[in-house]
């Protein structure tokens, strides 16, 4: 298609319908009493595949074999898109080969592999994959699927948009996460030809905020290099197409950062037991840290996707407890002599906090050789108690630097 239209969307809609979960959207109770105001949750993270990438990627090669173009298609990713085409390809009887980098984990190359497609390793990074996939198009005839600057995607994506209206309609505020800018693009689109009084904030990751910048500069930039624990919207270069199209019906674009991505997290765990990615988590981060503009508003916050490696969980709930104040850290000076451990350990102790990793440290720079640095991290009820340790042992003569 040359152009986006309401009409698209509306079709890839009718598509979809019979082949999505339709997902929960629902008012949490939980963040709306820390908010102060009203936050409705999009539960994509229970979509097929575990993340709305499925829209797009059916929308599009439903779309191709609709007009009688396809057998086989290709497309490169390590991740959410990777599944989605490989599920929705299954789903229409097409042939669908993923490139994946060599990196990606095991795990992510079975899935894909489990929803039906052939995957070749090659290449180190995203950009490498893509390069690669795109060659095999050219030498196979195959039709490469963009995991976000394409306009079928994008209609496909915009889907949730649409979601969003039918069981919400009166919805002030959306916050949409953004990597490469195929979602917000599409749901900015949608929902403001509907309703332009809907006010449509995207969110990145501070590491990797291309979009953010692109908005700022009202053209597309690139980014050098990315870094966050958000790695399914760690983009260097967003789209042409999303970029117009952000640029044009997005409110602002905002960042959270990753200790703020993982307290959230782990507060879904706990209080809605649910799992969702750190890409996924960005909107309710970013809806939390500006609870002030929300008062008398209804914010929906979409929960984009919930694959998250089970061998970097670990990673996050650790940033996400010292975020929240639940996790200690911090570093002191002993005598290296006897019983100097344990006067330490008492007086945490009487505090109630419990140790649950210590580390000496005898080569550090400008130490007395008499002298022995004592990294130390315990588990605390909140800021306030973790702030009792550290007083506790200051008091005692303990000079505490936090890490």
């Amino acid at each position: 298609m040359s152009s986006l239209t309401v009409k698209d969307v509306e079709r890839a809609a009718e598509r979809l319908h019979r082949v999505l979960h339709a997902t929960p959207l629902t008012r949490s109770e939980t963040f709306s009493e820390v908010a102060g105001s009203d936050i409705y949750l999009k539960y994509e993270n229970l979509q097929k595949t575990g993340s709305f990438k499925i829209r797009g990627a059916y929308n599009k090669i439903c779309e191709l074999k609709e007009q009688g173009e396809v057998t086989s298609v290709v497309a490169a990713s390590a991740g959410n898109h990777a599944q989605g085409v490989a599920f929705a390809s299954s789903l229409l009887g097409v042939e669908s080969m993923i490139v994946m980098p060599r990196s990606t984990p095991i795990a992510k190359v079975k899935a894909t592999e489990d929803y039906g497609a052939k995957v070749l390793l090659m290449g180190d990074c995203y950009d490498d994959a893509c390069a690669a996939a795109q060659q095999i198009c050219t030498e196979q005839g195959a039709h490469f699927i963009h995991p976000f600057d394409d306009l079928s995607v994008i209609a496909g994506q915009a889907t949730i948009g649409h979601d969003i209206l039918k069981d919400l309609p009166n919805v002030d505020i959306v916050f949409i996460p953004a990597g490469g800018g195929g979602l917000l693009a599409g749901v900015s689109f949608y929902l403001k030809h509907i309703n332009p009084r809907i006010k449509i904030i995207g969110v990145q990751a501070a590491g990797a905020a291309a979009i953010e910048r692109s908005f700022k500069a009202k053209q597309l930039c690139s980014i050098d290099t990315v870094s966050t624990i958000a790695d399914g919207i760690a983009v260097k270069t967003p789209g042409t197409k999303t970029v117009n199209l952000i640029n044009k019906y997005a409110d602002d674009v905002m960042t959270v950062s990753d200790a703020e991505i993982s307290s959230v997290i782990l507060n879904l765990m706990e209080r809605c037991k649910q799992v969702v990615e750190p890409a996924g988590a960005v909107s309710l981060a970013a809806a939390l840290s500006c609870a002030e503009e929300l008062r008398g508003k209804r914010s929906v916050c979409l929960l984009s996707g919930g694959n998250i490696d089970v061998s970097f969980i670990h990673r996050i709930i650790e940033i996400g407890l010292v975020a929240r104040g639940r996790k200690l850290k911090f570093k002191t000076v002993l005598p290296d002599v006897p019983g100097s451990l344990e006067q330490v350990s008492r007086l945490i102790a009487e505090k109630h906090a419990n140790i649950i990793w210590v580390q000496y440290d005898r080569i550090g720079a400008d130490l007395d050789p008499s002298d022995v640095i004592l990294h130390i991290a315990c588990e605390v009820s909140d800021r306030e108690h973790g702030q009792t340790v550290i007083d506790t042992l200051e008091s005692e003569g303990y000079k505490v630097i936090a890490e």
